[in-house]
């Protein structure tokens, strides 16, 4: 543990960032797999609904710097396509 006043800050700071990102970011994958699993049992309607869900959670993880922009890019096509092949 550090002496100095605004290491201690810095310490706790990064502690509670750490978690909101560890939370949202579990969010996401949530959110991913629940598309994943509409799309498993080959519920249309059910993957469209979910799936702008976790697109905008995909949206706000790239703008908050928790995945790259390209990655939610990437992941968004492929369940978008996977998702109206139903």
């Amino acid at each position: 543990m550090p002496n100095i006043k605004s290491a201690i800050k810095r310490v706790k700071t990064n502690e509670a960032k750490n978690a909101q990102n560890t939370n949202a970011k579990s969010a996401m994958r949530t959110a991913v797999k629940k598309v994943e699993a509409a799309i498993a049992n080959n519920d249309g309607a059910a993957a469209k609904e979910v799936f702008a869900a976790a697109a905008s959670k995909l949206d706000k993880a790239a703008s908050k710097g928790l995945i790259h922009k390209n990655a939610a890019a990437r992941k968004k096509s492929r369940l978008a396509k996977k998702a109206n092949a139903l």
